[in-house]
């Protein structure tokens, strides 16, 4: 399995990249979404039903298409990166991230020594069972991209040491956490949530990193666009069965 050399670089020049979520544990909702034009797709393994088998056959689906799959793992434990990168995820997703510290040690997961204390297996699935292992070892720190979450009003205390890790390519707000834990739920476009979404913006700008979010909402993208986010993701799998199916039920019953 060969590692893309320029998807990472695409997100640290800020280019506009559409994303979104896959929450239902599917590998046919990966492979369809990853066939309707995104960019990348996150897989979610912190909110959604999927275990370890099921996370195989959603990256085997996301190879099928030109989507770049990043994984969501569920806490920031050293041993859960190493399991989905071996798999073959390109990118990790970790949520609830809110220090300086906690960045460090979630990029030094993502990184073979000498570069972190990934452990170091050549016979795995994200380096083509051996086969590639050489240039997977040599350029996975280069390409591998650590998507790191913005949740909480400490994250955005401290978004400036966060931002300045190396390796951490993406700040990327989880809208509904951060309004919940800044007290003002769901309220995307009160002045002191957009305010928090321009700090972590300008943070992102400063060091060179991308900032990112999810929204649920087509009308809050050409906000997100002003405030400089260009790691976005739109709706759900899951969202989108939902909508249809609701939709397809008052049709039925005339509603």
């Amino acid at each position: 399995m060969k590692l893309p050399p320029d998807f990472r670089k695409r997100v640290l020049a800020r280019e506009w990249l559409a994303g979104t979520f896959l929450n239902l544990g599917s590998a046919m909702t990966v492979e369809l979404a990853g066939l309707c034009g995104f960019d990348w797709l996150l897989i979610d393994h912190e909110h959604g039903p999927g275990g370890q088998d099921t996370m195989l056959h959603q990256l085997h689906a996301a190879s099928a298409t030109p989507a770049f799959p990043v994984v969501r793992i569920a806490v920031n434990e050293t041993a859960r990166f190493k399991r989905v990168l071996d798999m073959g995820a390109l990118g990790v997703m970790v949520p609830y991230v809110s220090t300086e510290a906690e960045t460090k040690a979630a990029v030094q997961a993502m990184r073979y020594p000498p570069h972190g204390i990934r452990g170091v297996a050549k016979f795995n699935r994200g380096a083509g069972f051996g086969g590639d292992f050489e240039e997977y070892y040599a350029h996975a720190h280069e390409r591998l991209l650590g998507v790191i979450q913005i949740e909480t009003s400490e994250a955005i205390r401290n978004i400036d040491a966060i931002a300045a890790v190396d390796g951490a390519d993406v700040l990327f707000v989880g809208p509904t956490d951060l309004s919940y834990n800044m007290g003002i739920r769901d309220q995307l476009e009160s002045t002191e949530f957009v305010a928090a979404l321009r700090r972590v913006s300008e943070a992102a700008k400063k060091h060179g990193k991308a900032a990112g979010i999810l929204v649920h909402s087509a009308s809050l993208i050409p906000m997100l666009r002003d405030l400089g986010y260009t790691f976005t993701a739109l709706g759900s799998d899951g969202g989108a069965v939902r909508a249809g199916l609701l939709a397809f039920a008052a049709a039925l019953k005339g509603k």
